[in-house]
Formats: C-alpha cells, sequence, structure tokens
C-alpha cells in the first residue's frame, strides 16, 4: 500500500495498517493539492483522501461542539454515558441530531468548508450533514446510537458517485475510529440489499431511531456472516480534520473502547456532471431499490436535485402511500 503524505501534514495525523496489504493499488493522499475533478476520479478508483483542519473546517467543528456542550450540561459530553442512564442520554442526544442538521448555521459553514476545498458550488450537491454519537463500552449499540459493522453507503441506496466526509469533533484513538477494508472494494460480499427499499427505510427505519435504545431490530443491509476484516485501514486525524471516501468503500465503525463518546459529523456530496456523464466508483455488490438522490440540494442556491438525473438512478418508484421519498425529521 501507498501512504502519501504532504510535508505540511502535521504530526499528529496518524495512520495505522492492520496487517500488511502487499502490492496494491490503495493509496491515502494526505491534504493533497490536486483539483477536485482529479480527487474525485482517484476517490472512484478506491484511493483515500485526508485533509488536515482548516479555519472553515474548526468553525464547522466548534459549532457542533457548542451545540454537544449546552446540550449534555452540566455533563461532560465525552464522558457523560457514566453519569446518567442511557435512557437519559438517548433523550438529549437524540433531538440534538436534527436540531443541528436543521440550524441555518450548518448550512452556512458546510458551504465555507466545501469552497475552501475545492468543490464547485453550482456543481456540487449536498446531503444533510449528520452529528453522530459512539459511545464507548456498548453503553449505547441501538438508534441514534447505532454503529455500523461492516458496510457500503451504496448497500442504503446511495449512488455509486457520491463521495462521504467525516470529520472528527475531539481527538479520537485507534479504538475509537473508522476502518476501511480495501480488499473488498472490487470484491462483493451477500449483504441483502436487494431487500433494502429506501422509500420504506425513509418511513419507517429513520423516522423510529430513537425509539431503539437496547437493540436495534430495524432491517438493514449487512452481511450474514462477519466477514474477514483484515486488511484494515484505520486513519486517525486530528478534530476538525476530515476524511473522504468513496460511498462505495467498504468501511466500519471500530467498536468503541476508549474510555469516551466518540462525536463526529459526516456528509455526503455527489458532483452532477459525474451523475450526468455516468463517472462513478464500480458496482461490486449493490442492488438495493429506490435512490437517496433526493436527498441533495445543489450548494449555490440549495435548489432540488433535477427530476430527469433523478429518473436516471431510481431502480424502485414507490407504490402504495406508505413509502417516504424524502425523510424529513420530526422538530425540522
Amino acid at each position: 500500500m501507498s501512504l502519501r503524505r504532504s510535508a505540511s501534514a502535521p504530526t499528529s495525523f496518524v495512520y495505522e495498517m492492520r496487517e500488511p496489504m502487499g502490492a496494491t493499488n490503495n493509496a491515502v493522499y494526505v491534504d493533497s493539492p490536486v483539483d477536485d475533478d482529479t480527487r474525485r476520479a482517484r476517490l472512484f478508483q478506491g484511493q483515500l483522501f485526508v485533509f488536515t483542519p482548516c479555519d472553515e473546517s474548526r468553525a464547522l467543528r466548534d459549532f457542533a461542539v457548542e451545540m454537544i456542550t449546552d446540550a449534555f450540561a452540566p455533563h461532560d459530553p465525552l464522558t457523560a454515558q457514566f453519569d446518567m442512564p442511557v435512557e437519559q442520554f438517548v433523550e438529549i442526544f437524540g433531538p440534538l441530531k436534527p436540531r443541528f442538521i436543521h440550524h441555518p448555521k450548518t448550512m452556512e459553514l458546510m458551504r465555507a468548508l466545501l469552497s475552501k476545498l475545492g468543490c464547485s458550488m453550482e456543481e456540487t450537491y449536498l446531503d444533510v450533514p449528520r452529528l453522530r454519537g459512539v459511545t464507548s463500552d456498548a453503553y449505547l449499540t441501538a438508534g441514534v446510537g447505532y454503529a455500523h459493522p461492516l458496510h457500503r453507503d451504496t448497500w442504503w441506496s446511495a449512488p455509486m458517485a457520491q463521495l462521504n466526509w467525516w470529520m472528527p469533533l475531539y481527538e479520537i484513538e485507534s479504538e475509537s475510529s473508522m476502518a476501511f477494508h480495501p480488499r473488498y472494494w472490487a470484491e462483493g460480499v451477500e449483504n441483502h440489499s436487494e431487500e433494502f427499499n429506501y422509500y420504506e427505510w425513509n418511513a419507517t427505519g429513520r423516522a423510529e431511531a430513537a425509539k431503539y435504545i437496547h437493540e436495534d431490530t430495524r432491517k438493514q443491509p449487512h452481511p450474514p456472516a462477519d466477514i474477514e476484516r483484515d486488511p484494515q485501514i484505520r486513519l486517525i486525524p486530528p478534530q476538525a480534520g476530515l476524511i473522504v471516501f468513496s460511498g462505495a468503500q467498504m468501511h466500519s465503525t471500530v467498536p468503541n473502547t476508549s474510555g469516551r463518546s466518540r462525536f463526529s459529523i459526516d456528509f455526503r456530496t455527489v458532483n452532477i456532471a459525474d451523475l450526468q456523464a455516468g463517472r462513478s466508483a464500480p458496482n461490486a455488490d449493490s442492488h438495493p431499490l429506490g435512490t437517496s438522490l433526493r436527498d441533495f440540494r445543489r450548494m449555490s442556491d440549495l435548489a432540488e436535485m433535477p427530476a430527469e438525473v433523478v429518473a436516471k438512478y431510481d431502480s424502485g418508484l414507490p407504490e402504495g402511500d406508505d413509502a417516504v421519498l424524502v425523510f424529513q425529521p420530526s422538530g425540522s
């Protein structure tokens, strides 16, 4: 594996290889100066990009941390799980997630960050940023604290041209990070994505997340057995750093054993020129119904994704009244 790192990258950035990979085509680019077209092309090939903190990412991080701190006061958010029953934690964190998503300042900060990183405001479409909390020592593993096992976002009806951006809000360790599993970039696995319907998920799965506290029984795509995790890559950027990867990349949440809750922001983008031209990552094993493209809004003016582009990628229009094309969380 090739790990590429710019001379300006700070010493606090860590990458960890869990097992030697031998000769591969995978690379990690740190603070790469390439333009967005080149970056997207490399991400569609399975490469990973990391950006160390900038003023714009710190501003987004500071805003999110302020909201988290206020919500959990007087407790320290990182250790609040040890001061309250899990039901109280859910009562606090559940409503905080949509408050962050729909706060007008959130989108303002997102625009500034993506512009700083070279994304075209006219071509880039953004799904809402999500606030995540992964507690330590299996305190909360369901609903609003669900930690995803090995998966691709494309199993959940994400477009193959989707890019994922992930930002830790506090310092993290290997034991509270994400893992990437490059062996499965081109190797498909059984996952039941063919049974997943995005519009049914909007109607029930997402809407009922806060109901699941001790066990998460929502029907979601997943490998039927625990597949081989190694080799794996764990990237540990500083707080307000960013990891960028393809939505088709196999990744997982590392079981948090750090003794502190992990809070992060993640968001997804697509470039309309890629969608129109059919440029994307290869599809190894994703066969869900529906598409999440209606969730994306143009960065310049928040315009909806054009209907003709959505239609090109929609594999399962809903037939009944129960299906929901675009999820709207309560309190939005």
